[in-house]
This record gives C-alpha cells, structure tokens and sequence, in this order.
C-alpha cells in the first residue's frame, strides 16, 4: 500500500495543475478535490490509532448540467489510477421495492479495483510472460524430442545458416537459430497449430437476463467452475499466436488471491464514488409517496456513507474511507431538503459557474484532448487536414452560449452537438478529400449552423 499511496503524493497546487490541463474554470471546485486527495496522502503518514479515527471529507457539488463535475471527479480519480465509479440516486430504491439497492454502487467499485489490479498485475508479468510464449512456440516449431528441422527458415544470415549433419544433428543450435528469427518477427507471418480456450459460460448468460447483475455474475462464476473450458485447435499466425500465449500465460503466473486482497485495500483507500442527480432523492415539500421513497433511499445511503461493511465476490469491504463526491443541479430542491444525517456527511460544498462565452471558447481548444483536437486527429486518419479559425471558434462558443441561454441549459455536451453538425458534410466525404487541407472559419460556421438556429428560433412561438 505504500507504493501505492505515493502515487498521491503531489501537493494540491500540483493536482490542481494537473487538472487544469482537461478541464477549463472551475477553481473552486478544483481546489477543494485536490485537498481532498492530499489528505488521503496525508492521512497515510500517520500512526495507526489516529489513522483510522480520520474519515474522509465528502464533497457535494452543486451546479447545472455539463459544467465538468463529472469530469473533475473523473480526472482526479485517473490521476492516481482510482477506482472510480459513476452512479445516478435516482436509479436506486428503498430496500423492500423492486430496483438496484445501495450496496449494489460498493460491488461495482470493487469490480473496478479488481480490473485495476489485475491489469497492472498482468503488465508486471508481461516480460516473463512473452517469454515463456517464445518457448510455447518454439516448442511447436522444433520439438525438443523430435530434431526433424526441415522446414525452411527465413533470412537466416550465413554465419548462423550452418546446417547440422544428418548423423548429429544439432539441436541446440537450430533452436538458436528459431529464437532468434522468432524474437525479430522474422516469423510473424509463419503459421502454426494453436489450442484456444473457449468458455461459454459468459454467452448464456448473455441472453437471459433473469435477474440483476449482481445475481448474474454470481452464477456466471458457478457455471465457470462447473463448466471447463473447451479448447479448440485453429491455425493462427505467429504474431497473433504470441498475444494469445502472452495474455494466457501471463494469467497463469497472476496470483489471484493476492489480487483480490489488494482490490479490496484499493477500493477501501482510495475508492470514489460520484454520485450524480442527488438533488433527485430530495424530499419534496409535498408528503407524497415519491417523497417518502427518496427519503427512504437517503436513510439507505446513510449507512453506506457514513462507513459500514459490504459483503462482495471478492471479500468483505469497509466503506469508512471511501470517498463520496455527490453532484446536483438542485433547481427544484436545496440541499436543505436533504435529511439531516446526509447534509451532516457531506461538509464540503461548492458551487460549480455556469459556462461563460469565454469558457465555451477556452473548451473548444484549450484541454489536452480538446474537441478540436479530437476531431483533427479522427479526419488526419483519412489524410484530410483540419484547420480551425479563431474566429470560428468564437463564433461556435457564442451560438452555444447563447442556445444554452435561451433553451434547456446543457452546458459544454452543446458544443458536442454543434460541432458534429458543422462537421457532418466533411466527415461523410473525408476519403473523396484525400490530401486537402479544409479551413473552417466563422462563414463556414453559419452556413451549417443556419437550419439549427432557424428552429430555435420558431420553437420560441410554438406552444
């Protein structure tokens, strides 16, 4: 875990930074993630008996729709390789009512730390792994116990291309020789008989979801063990047979066990859960059934937050240390119409800005994998060139600006929208533009945002 824990080891200013570079604005809100974060880091210097009396900070953030509290949880949790999940409040129900039940959010978390330990487990084996795959495959092609080589061997230099005698034939050597050629690719292109692993416990379950996934993956794993794998013999190409051997063999020398223990720890330490739409399971100031269901939901969550145990596939979790970032637009409700005991476990609030022209503008092009930068980078592939104007950028900032201010307010996913219509024309005919370089500016903009504009403009007259 200490490895571990010095993956956060960057002072707020630092993960602020970091953030910076995808996300525009938002200081606020940045600031108070990356606080967050280091008291993780800070929290692990210190003697066990004040260690565990320290809890996490939860964070409420509140602010409309496509503003990046999403993202900045997101980033944040990418930053130190996280788990991190997604959740919406309004998709869970009370216990006793037909729905997803809180408990469900700390299995997917686990889920995602398995993942993330599993797959750095299986990148520390890659070395070793690849290696035994060259012995598999070498084996295949010159058996130890059959020194029959005859079967040509490609751009062997003349100094390696002695040929053993018939009466002793040198093993050894050719097996040199296949290792070398293998290792270079000089055999890529060389076919040969491989056994592939199938299970097809996965695909029936795939078409009779009888249950929720929790009940599916958990049988899915019975049938696993009472199901072998069928192998079946193909004949692949050497290139395409060493990532098959590398993955297979690569699993073989993971330590499952191990995985499960530091996937529970992940999740316990450094685990997010972004729980989105909280303004959802407010109450309402009218007892309705629906209200008292959302409170029901917010006294279910309250045990989850606050810290309790939740029993997984993998192990026992503790929730303690969890971090819970919740996320609202509360235009219809206040965070005042939460339950007491839930306002009590999110002492950290911030309001996030509403996206300014200029933010708009700065989204466009500012981030390290902008949406202009995405877009070139797609069309770059059919050999058509992308040029954006600044003036254009500013033109597509303001009419989402304005659209958001005059219509359902979606924040920087507008952008998305405009951008897929300007480019509509260019990308269904990108392999007739072969080698051109295509100049978009503020005119360009226009023309093909006309027809949209129009019918935001009509939409305003009819009921």
């Amino acid at each position: 875990m200490d490895d571990l824990m010095r993956e956060i080891s960057l002072s707020p200013a630092g993960i602020s930074k970091e953030l910076d570079q995808n996300i525009v604005g938002q200081k606020s809100a940045k600031k108070l993630v990356s606080i967050a974060l280091r008291n993780r880091w800070r929290r692990q210097q210190l003697p066990p008996e004040i260690k565990s009396e320290i809890t996490p900070k939860n964070i409420l953030m509140i602010g409309p729709t496509g503003v990046g509290k999403t993202e900045i949880a997101r980033r944040l949790a990418k930053l130190i390789n996280a788990p991190f999940i997604k959740v919406e409040a309004s998709k869970y129900t009370e216990v006793g009512y037909v729905g997803r039940d809180v408990e469900s959010m700390i299995r997917d978390l686990v889920d995602v730390s398995f993942n993330i330990v599993r797959k750095l487990k299986f990148n520390e084996m890659q070395n070793k792994a690849k290696e035994s795959a060259y012995q598999v495959i070498l084996n295949k092609l010159v058996p130890a116990n059959n020194p029959d080589t005859s079967s040509p061997l490609p751009d062997i230099s003349a100094a390696d291309n002695k040929q053993p005698t018939p009466e002793t034939p040198n093993l050894d050597a050719t097996r040199k020789r296949y290792y070398k050629n293998l290792t270079s690719g000089a055999l890529d292109e060389k076919s040969i008989e491989l056994e592939i692993t199938q299970n097809s416990s996965k695909s029936m379950f795939e078409v009779i979801p009888i249950m929720g996934n929790e009940g599916i993956d958990q049988l899915r794993n019975m049938m696993s063990q009472m199901m072998p794998s069928s192998k079946k013999k193909s004949q692949v190409k050497i290139k395409d047979a060493l990532k098959i051997l590398t993955a297979e063999e690569a699993e073989k020398l993971i330590d499952l066990e191990n995985v499960k223990t530091e996937a529970l720890k992940r999740a316990e330490e450094l685990g997010i859960v972004f729980i989105d739409e909280f303004d959802k399971i407010a109450k309402s100031h009218t007892q309705d059934t629906s209200s008292i269901s959302k409170e029901g939901v917010q006294r279910d969550l309250l045990p989850i937050i606050e810290g309790s145990v939740v029993n997984t596939k993998y192990g026992i979790v503790n929730t303690d240390h969890i971090l819970f970032i919740a996320a609202g637009a509360f235009h219809a409700a206040k965070p005042s119409d939460l339950i007491p005991e839930i306002q009590g476990r999110f002492p950290i609030r911030v309001e996030l800005d509403a996206l300014t022209k200029e933010d708009l503008y700065l989204i466009l092009k500012e981030p390290r994998h902008s949406l202009i930068f995405q877009y070139q980078e797609l069309l770059k592939v059919e050999g058509v060139k992308l040029v954006f104007r600044n003036i254009a950028l500013t033109e597509i900032a303001n009419i989402a600006f304005e659209l958001n201010l005059n219509h359902e307010n979606i924040g920087a996913r507008r952008l998305q929208a405009l951008m897929e219509k300007i480019l509509e024309e260019i990308s269904f005919a990108a392999g007739e533009n072969k080698g051109k370089t295509i100049v978009i500016n503020a005119k360009f903009v226009k023309d093909r945002l006309q027809n949209i504009l129009k019918k935001q403009d009509l939409a305003r007259y009819i009921l």
